[in-house]
């Protein structure tokens, strides 16, 4: 079956999540995507060894890749990059800052040799500014970004305990990279994109940069709480287990004092009779929730919930998720064994989703370096068609 972006051919110059990522859901859309790694392979195949002796995040992002070392120091390894980006579609790279350009291969020399390559560089904090040369992780943008700022509990901020700003720059990399290739279409001209960390967080950042240049207001740390809605957090119940509720309108709240916690008296408590009242009074309403919640476990707390049509959500431990009822799978070939990965999010109806294995280190380098031999030496490559 043919997919989307069948002869496609995307070079990455890649390691860690961020160009990963991006790279991922090319080849998940049919692209051809070499993995360009160093000698010694992206650095994140070795972050832990957590699925079965793989790294987590090396399985998670280089399905359906081929793998290809290259040492970019040396100059017959630029010849070939340069040979492979002649036939390609798309590059993406997200080296240190300025590596690329260091190497031969900036944005300006690609677009004069390549004019209909469509390139992407994802950085840290862009190509201008005084942070332009920093390098930048996650977590390290994480906390420049503000994100922490907001994040955690009222004592302490926190860390969001995925790659979010990685995964946020490979999301706007891929839409931005979809969108080059659309209009190539159009223009025949391809386009040079640049991402970077900071700026896909800071895009995501709006509502509370918006609420305090504005409003001069500050959101607050709040943990499993909402900051400006009540009761909208998380409950004990009485087996242990905790259940989070969120109350958005009048008629929920009615609801939920007379069908849920079976306190009718609730809802006419001046307290408690709008949302703002609600949340000035959060340490007694949580009480009088709570009172009721730990007196059966959750299951039962679920059903009550859920028949009184009040939006709920089970806090999950990790085993909760692996046997959660809605939870999909895709299956990866990972050194000659299957593994199950939780299924990329959109589901196209009458197609499944058939991706490649995650491939060894260097493991089309043989096959890759006749493909993309120097012709001088080898008579004439292969020519692509745009």
């Amino acid at each position: 079956m043919s997919r989307d972006l069948d002869g496609l051919l995307v070079v990455s110059v890649e390691q860690a999540v961020a160009a990963p990522y991006a790279a991922c859901k090319l080849a998940d859309a049919g692209a051809r995507v070499v993995k360009v790694e160093r000698p010694e392979g992206d650095f994140a195949r070795r972050y832990d060894a957590y699925v079965d002796g793989a790294s987590a995040y090396f399985v998670w992002l280089n399905r359906g890749k081929e793998s290809l070392r290259l040492d970019l120091k040396a100059e017959d390894d630029r010849a070939m990059l340069g040979r492979m980006l002649e036939r390609a579609d798309v590059f993406l790279h997200n080296l240190a800052p300025g590596a690329m350009a260091r190497l031969g291969f900036g944005a300006e020399v690609l677009a004069e040799r390549h004019p209909s390559l469509v390139s992407c560089e994802i950085s840290g904090y862009g190509s201008s500014g005084p942070a332009r040369d920093l390098k930048a992780y996650d977590l390290l943008v994480q906390a420049e970004s503000g994100l922490v700022t907001i994040n955690g509990s009222a004592d302490e901020p926190a860390r969001v305990g995925v790659s979010v700003c990685d995964i946020a720059a490979g999301m706007t990399a891929f839409q931005a990279i979809l969108q080059g290739l659309f209009a190539r279409t159009r223009t025949g001209r391809g386009r040079q994109i640049e991402v970077s960390l900071f700026h896909a967080m800071a895009d995501w950042m709006n509502v509370p940069y918006l609420q305090y240049r504005y409003g001069g207001h500050t959101p607050r740390r709040c943990g499993l709480a909402h900051p400006t809605i009540a009761p909208y957090g998380a409950y004990a119940c009485g087996d242990g287990k905790a259940v989070l509720i969120s109350i958005q309108n009048e008629r929920e709240w009615l609801r939920l004092c007379s069908e849920v916690l079976e306190r009718p008296d609730l809802a006419v408590d001046p307290r408690f009779a709008t949302n703002v009242a609600r949340v000035a009074y959060r340490p007694a309403l949580d009480a009088a929730i709570l009172t009721v919640f730990e007196t059966a476990p959750r299951d039962e707390i679920v059903q009550r919930l859920h028949k009184a049509a009040i939006a709920f959500g089970r806090l999950s431990s990790l085993d909760d998720l692996v046997h959660h009822p809605q939870a999909r799978f895709l299956q990866v070939r990972v050194d000659g064994r299957e593994v199950e990965l939780l299924s990329p999010a959109a589901v196209v109806r009458g197609e499944t989703l058939e991706v490649g294995p995650v491939p060894d280190l260097g493991a089309q380098d043989e096959a890759l370096r006749r493909e993309f031999a120097d012709p001088r030496t080898t008579g004439p490559a292969k020519s692509r068609t745009r």
